[in-house]
């Protein structure tokens, strides 16, 4: 089918401002559109159809209609002589949207030049050797069993710790509370229910007190509490070495109860809290006396009845004076060790008490309190710890370790006999 050049000119723009299709330039299109700029310098042409092909009369009509569009468009032309690619709009590029919005920041980071950012590229799991793992410190802990009995698992390691410490304490017996303790401080040469009392009245003394301190008011209570005060440097508190006859003390029942609060308070003027011990002390007498036939109770109630006497006291009477280990003594000394040790997070020392009775083994209740007492005192001091000299340092035992600390005792050892030379004489 034949059309006519109106049409083909007519496809040709409608092509040229349709969105190419595929990636066409801006050269492409002003190739395109040429055929159409106003040129007043062009000679027209004109086709000439061959004389042997007959023409029909739809054939003129055909060529009548191109004339007069070839008219139109030349005075469109001559009207208006801007080009049509002035006209026309390039196609709009699609712009891709990211994602994230970018930061003006990073703009200027962008355009100007900097150094390319390093990539740290991290090391392979095979180079590296696998560290063991690290066993993890438990304190102690209620758990309940199939059948519901609720049992208290003891923190972990705790045996090694308690022999490594016992035997430190051992090999080196030097804390005030191995010689000066309350349970030293009784007369060897009194009756076993004044020796009774008067580990009571040393207990009852110590509180808030060091033991050097309370060994001296009971040695001035053993030899000038009664009416002939004797000289405390001419008696002994230990009598078994020595030959002559024994001399008793002045500390008893009957003396206490004789002498005036003014002078009891005279001669335990030295420890801490002395006026209000002087009322317990007094107090505890005429209780003694009235309701316990002049001895101390022997069941840990009837010892906290009495003024100035709690657990601690109670339960260390009980087992220094009548030998019944019914409950731990805890100090401050002991509180405060088991808590750093991480054995139990309480925060009174009565707490502790209970903490320790749930899973401590009966046996070790009476020697726990001197053992952890005289480590308090040489090594685990409450200010300036010294974990150089104690043996835990290093076994990652201890939670509360301060490492890297030298020791301040360097430990003494044997050294071999260093032989002389041996110079040998020749005669000449």
């Amino acid at each position: 089918m034949r059309t006519s050049r109106t049409s083909r000119d007519t496809a040709k723009v409608a092509q040229a401002l349709s969105t190419p299709i595929g990636r066409r330039t801006r050269n492409s299109n002003v190739s395109a559109l040429k055929t159409f700029a106003y040129n007043p310098n062009a000679t027209p042409t004109v086709k000439t159809e061959p004389e042997n092909v007959s023409l029909t009369p739809s054939l003129s009509a055909v060529k009548s209609d191109d004339e007069s569009s070839l008219s139109e468009l030349s005075e469109l032309s001559e009207a208006d002589t801007a080009d049509i690619e002035d006209l026309l709009e390039p196609p709009s590029k699609r712009r891709k949207r990211d994602a994230s919005p970018i930061h003006p920041r990073a703009l200027k980071r962008s355009a100007s030049p900097c150094t390319p950012l390093k990539v740290k590229v991290k090391d392979e799991p095979d180079q590296k050797p696998t560290p063991a793992p690290k066993q993890r410190r438990l304190p102690a802990r209620t758990t309940r069993d199939i059948d519901g009995s609720v049992k208290v698992e003891p923190p972990s390691n705790w045996e090694t710790m308690y022999d490594i410490v016992k035997k430190m304490r051992a090999a080196n017996p030097t804390a005030p509370v191995d010689t000066m303790g309350c349970s030293e401080l009784y007369w060897r040469a009194s009756s076993p229910i004044d020796r009774r009392f008067q580990t009571l009245i040393a207990l009852m003394l110590s509180s808030q007190t060091k033991d050097t301190v309370t060994a001296v008011a009971m040695q001035r209570l053993h030899t000038e509490l009664g009416d002939g005060p004797a000289l405390a440097e001419d008696i002994k508190i230990k009598q078994e070495d020595d030959d002559s006859k024994p001399v008793d003390s002045t500390l008893n029942l009957t003396n206490i109860l004789a002498v005036d609060p003014t002078r009891l308070n005279e001669l335990i003027r030295t420890v801490g809290f002395h006026n209000n011990k002087t009322k317990y002390i007094k107090a505890t007498a005429l209780i003694l006396r009235d309701q316990h036939g002049g001895d101390i109770p022997s069941t840990p109630d009837g010892l906290m009845a009495l003024p100035g006497v709690g657990p601690k006291m109670a339960y260390l009477c009980l087992s220094a004076a009548w030998g019944k280990h019914l409950g731990i003594g805890v100090d401050v000394h002991v509180h405060r060790i088991t808590n750093l040790w991480g054995w139990n997070k309480t925060k009174t020392p009565e707490e502790t008490r209970k903490a320790l009775q749930s899973w401590l083994p009966i046996e070790k209740w009476h020697e726990i309190n001197k053992l952890l007492v005289g480590l308090g005192q040489t090594v685990c001091l409450p200010v300036k710890r010294r974990c150089g000299d104690c043996d835990l340092a290093g076994l990652r035992l201890c939670k509360s370790e301060i490492r890297g600390l030298e020791p301040t005792m360097p430990k003494v050892k044997n050294s071999p006999e260093i032989d002389e030379p041996k110079v040998k004489i020749e005669a000449l």
